[in-house]
């Protein structure tokens, strides 16, 4: 009985053709659920000179997950693009309001409601995060890294970007509409949406040096929120209440330096044009502009960027390392959300 069990248990664990020397390297088996009384799992294996592969593999793991969404649930990958275009419009509402009500109160309060309003706003992405809902400008940051590792090729990209993109507007057209049927805009609060509307709106009609402005702040917004997401998904951290701290930071900074973020500047657009107080073609440009912007800033200065930073040397130089074990495998933490 014990040779049978131990036959069993080799032909298992060594493949066919090779020895128990070729078969060490496997990687381990995921850690188990934490169990009272029972020590943590050991941490997320690190190498010394590319610690941020843990941070790509994971990534790459969260791309194939999307890909999977995009193109066998492609209707539940919506959905979840839609409940995160909910949280930016319900969020993105509550930072005006916020701003509105205690810039009403004089020139004093106006620095502290800016405050406050900046970090209610940061706790949307902390939503998105958990509920595994898809934002398109972390997507940009997914994209860029599977398509540098040859995980994903530029056509499907587009298209995983796009149904994003889709269904964030369709979550914010939602808001906006239900937005216009209420009093929850109604004065103070509108006026200040309306003004910042029109102060968006207003780079693209500056000329050469607004549509500059304009892209260089979505730059800097769409790298504030995935250096944020960089460090949630680079293994290290197992503390939920530190991931939220550290996503509530980088959104406070986009939002307190009025950088843009085209998910939220479109919902804005949406609820304030749906009164008819901004020219649609105008929001459009702004919108290209800062799409184009965001994209440079998640995908290209911390996507691409972080991509090639921690490639170890390949044989042939012309292509990217390959990643043959999954972060998830040794990552504590859960498993990567929808951004």
């Amino acid at each position: 009985m014990e040779e049978k069990v131990i036959a069993s248990f080799v032909n298992d664990t060594i493949p066919a053709g090779g020895s128990a020397a070729s078969a060490a390297p496997a990687s381990p088996a995921p850690n188990p659920a934490p169990v009272a009384g029972v020590a943590a799992a050991p941490a997320p294996r690190m190498n010394p000179l590319f610690p941020g592969r843990t941070f790509i593999s994971t990534v790459l793991d969260a791309l194939d997950s999307k890909e999977t969404m995009t193109g066998k649930f492609t209707g539940k990958y919506m959905q979840r693009a839609v409940m995160a275009g909910f949280f930016v419009g319900i969020f993105f509402t509550a930072f005006f309001a916020i701003s509105a009500t205690f810039a009403a109160t004089g020139p004093a309060m106006a620095l502290v409601g800016k405050v406050i309003a900046a970090l209610t706003f940061g706790w949307a992405l902390v939503l998105i995060y958990y509920t595994n809902s898809e934002l398109l400008t972390s997507n940009m940051m997914i994209i860029s890294i599977g398509v540098y590792h040859k995980r994903i090729d530029w056509l499907h990209s587009l298209r995983i970007l796009a149904l994003c993109l889709l269904g964030n507007l369709i979550g914010g057209l939602i808001i906006a509409v239900l937005m216009r049927f209420s009093s929850i805009t109604d004065g103070v609060i509108f006026t200040q949406m309306a003004n910042a509307a029109l102060t968006k709106t207003g780079y693209v009609t500056q000329g050469f040096g607004g549509i500059v402005d304009l892209f260089v702040r979505a730059i800097f917004c769409n790298f504030c929120i995935n250096i944020g997401m960089l460090m949630v998904y680079n293994g290290k951290l197992v503390n939920d209440f530190t991931k939220c701290i550290i996503m509530v930071v980088a959104v406070f900074v986009f939002a307190y330096l009025g950088f843009e973020h085209s998910v939220a500047d479109s919902v804005l657009f949406l609820i304030v044009g749906l009164h008819g107080v901004i020219n649609p073609w105008l929001a459009i440009a702004a919108i290209i502009v800062i799409l184009l912007g965001n994209f440079v800033g998640g995908g290209v200065l911390i996507g691409l960027n972080f991509a090639v930073m921690n490639d170890r040397p390949h044989p042939n130089p012309s292509q990217p390392g390959e990643f043959e074990d999954s972060a998830l495998e040794y990552l504590e933490a859960p498993r990567p959300a929808g951004l």
